[in-house]
């Protein structure tokens, strides 16, 4: 598979590569010296070292220089604060045709298995952060060494729809274990990406030795030399692969069933790679890696994910339609008007983020108490788990208050509203914070279906109102729709992006129309699944219905998470504004009524049923409707809805679309978050007459 620069530019010719240059140093104790390897594509830390073909060719050639100088060792490390994260995606977007996935997985293997079939010995000193190809190039060496500061560890492909294709799926496995490869392979990834930290990943073996990063090379280099010498020894994992790599294997099952119901062909890919890993046989577990990257370079799931990635990482950064930063004004104290959960919550991440003072106001002095001590609480929690020191926890206990008096706004830059669902309430809320506040101050809501252009009709100065809704819960979800009313100007709008970035949260940009993106596509698609119930279909059945999506989680079970009176509130707020396309179920409304949060009811061994009470005050019909039939008319209506919103400019384009499902609904990868989905499928040209996306995008070329 050996190739020529020439051969590697032509196959990704705008790769930004990363060169290996290797240089000769003297390390004491050691009569040779060591050939030393720098990856680095000449960027700074925000650009990170990625491997295309030109840059495989380099890392490949750097070797062949460092082992003809017959060196003591070899070791390989990266540019500072970064050692290498992975494969560049964009060569896997520009492959067109099967034979192009298997260069790239070939030359991969072929360039890192010369870490691997050294004789002489090879140390990955592990500098920074390290993520899939990183990674797997430092398993490939014989020892590594890893920074205490190394940002991000992790094998991530699984999430973006891949696998660790390498060499992570065999080796990972054959060094730390089958069940804890599983943990870093499968569970982490397809939990939101988590990364490991540096210890964690010493405890793992990942692995031999952390070092300050002070010193951090100097140290490596000694440990190195005391290696060489035979000075220290490195134990290594004695490996089960019986019982051990059965459960494992299991447990991987487990974790891929629950999190994509068999919908994502990379994590499936990874089972089979892990099941073969067992027999430790590299260059049969490398072909079978090759092969299935290959496959999978070619398939519109990858696409879809890549395409998913490229959202998340560039368009989120680059919202569609924001102001000129320059416009947005300085907040130095924001304002929180009710004291409840989401509110407390708000408080918590203006404070983390902002680190400016904000009040919390409500109706009585238990419940302002209430926010301020929820807040001091979580605060305290971050001291105890050592994520701040409690210097820091002081000072941000020192930023919160709470009153009963709105004029705590008065000095106020930014006061944002979390009161009941009613349009008067917020109406009167905005109302009585104006008479304090400055003509300057923004206005903000988080309702999450209430038109804000009625919300600030009634208001001196409606141009400062602006919605920014978030994502329950705060913390966490990562979604901020930001929502311009009918007079927000320029400069409210501006500043609340600013915020939103300073928050840390991915902002998109949307039209005041009712429920905005998220919730106006998950209460049609809901309601299509509710109205299938009232029919005739079966909880089961309709339920189990769109497991093939593998999405995040089942419409009953969503429904018990948002809470079914906030669920019927916001299916009547579109009913109102679209009723030929959004009902309301009268069953939801008794199921309301009755004081039900939940159709599931689980027993002692876990075991799945549906509620009888339930069943008893739910009036079902007589035309039941197979799983298919309510998965097809789910989808249809969801084509149906998107395409009306583009139409009507709720949002730029269909790419925004997907961005709020993947960060706001936690919609896979693999989906693409929606559109894709639906183009690949037919649907969107059933429905609406044409694709959402152009062919070749989120899509196999043709």
């Amino acid at each position: 598979m050996t190739i020529s620069a020439e051969e590697a530019k032509a196959i990704f010719p705008d790769e930004v590569v990363t060169h290996a240059k290797t240089r000769l140093i003297s390390v004491p104790g050691l009569d040779k010296p060591v050939a030393f390897i720098t990856i680095d594509n000449g960027l700074d830390h925000t650009r990170p070292s990625t491997f295309g073909p030109q840059s495989l060719v380099s890392l490949g050639a750097a070797f062949d220089e460092a082992y003809a100088a017959s060196p003591a060792a070899i070791a390989v490390t990266g540019k500072p604060f970064i050692f290498a994260v992975g494969a560049d995606l964009t060569a896997v977007e520009k492959a067109s045709d099967r034979s192009q996935g298997v260069t790239i997985g070939a030359l991969g293997h072929e360039v890192f298995k010369k870490f691997t079939d050294s004789d002489i010995p090879t140390f990955a000193f592990v500098n920074g952060a390290v993520m899939g190809g990183g990674l797997e190039l430092a398993l490939s060496c014989h020892y590594r060494t890893l920074a205490s500061n190394a940002a991000a560890i992790a094998l991530p492909e699984v999430f973006l729809g891949l696998f660790p294709g390498w060499g992570g799926t065999q080796l990972l496995p054959n060094l730390i274990g089958a069940n804890d490869a599983v943990t870093v392979i499968f569970e982490n990834a397809l939990n939101q990406n988590k990364m490991l930290k540096p210890k964690e990943a010493l405890a793992l073996g990942i692995a031999d030795v952390l070092f300050d990063s002070a010193d951090y090379l100097e140290q490596s280099l000694l440990w190195l030399s005391g290696v060489v010498r035979g000075e220290i020894s490195v134990p290594r994992k004695e490996i089960d692969r019986g019982e051990a790599w059965d459960a494992a294997v299991a447990r991987a099952k487990g974790i891929v069933h629950g999190k994509t119901k068999g919908a994502a062909p990379g994590a499936l890919k990874a089972l089979e790679l892990l099941e073969l890993a067992r027999e430790n046989d590299l260059e049969k577990g490398y072909a079978a890696e090759t092969e299935g990257l290959a496959d999978l370079v070619m398939s519109d799931e990858l696409r879809a994910g890549l395409y998913s990635f490229n959202l998340v990482q560039k368009r989120a950064k680059r919202p569609a339609g924001a102001p000129d930063k320059s416009l947005a004004r300085k907040v130095t104290k924001v304002g929180v008007v009710g004291a409840g959960l989401m509110a407390s919550q708000m408080a918590l991440l203006f404070i983390r983020r902002l680190h400016v003072p904000v009040v919390l106001t409500d109706i009585d002095q238990a419940r302002v108490d209430k926010g301020v001590g929820y807040v001091h609480a979580e605060i305290d929690k971050l001291a105890s788990k050592k994520r701040i020191s409690p210097d820091e926890a002081n000072r941000l206990k020192a930023l919160v208050s709470g009153s009963l008096d709105k004029s705590a706004f008065s000095d106020a830059d930014f006061v944002i509203e979390a009161v009941f669902e009613d349009l008067a309430v917020k109406q009167q809320v905005f109302a009585e914070v104006e008479e304090h506040v400055s003509p300057e101050a923004i206005l903000a809501t988080n309702t999450s279906s209430l038109s804000i252009t009625d919300m600030a009709s009634k208001l001196k100065h409606p141009e400062r109102v602006v919605g920014f809704h978030f994502f329950n819960p705060v913390a966490v979800m990562p979604l901020l729709e930001i929502v311009r009313a009918e007079q927000t100007d320029d400069a409210t709008l501006a500043t609340a992006f600013s915020i939103g970035k300073q928050l840390k949260k991915s902002s998109v940009l949307v039209k005041d129309a009712p429920a905005f993106v998220v919730n106006r596509l998950l209460t049609r698609f809901m309601g299509e699944v509710i109205k299938s119930v009232d029919e005739g279909t079966s909880f089961e059945v309709a339920d189990k219905a769109t497991e093939p999506l593998g999405l995040p989680m089942s419409p009953m079970i969503l429904l018990q998470l948002v809470g079914s009176a906030v669920a019927l509130h916001v299916s009547e707020t579109m009913h109102g504004a679209f009723p030929d396309r959004f009902s309301v179920s009268e069953n939801m409304k008794k199921f309301v009524a009755a004081g039900k949060g939940a159709v599931w009811q689980w027993d002692s061994t876990g075991a799945q049923t549906v509620d009888p009470e339930v069943l008893a005050l739910w009036e079902f019909g007589s035309s039941p409707l197979t799983g298919e039939e309510v998965k097809t008319r789910a989808l249809e209506a969801l084509a149906e809805e998107i395409r009306i919103m583009l139409d009507e400019g709720v949002v730029a384009e269909a790419q925004d679309i997907d961005l709020c499902m993947i960060l706001g609904a936690g919609w896979p990868f693999w989906l693409g978050g929606i559109t894709p989905y639906l183009d690949r499928t037919g649907i969107s040209e059933k429905v609406t007459g044409k694709r959402f996306l152009a062919p070749g995008v989120a899509s196999v070329p043709a």
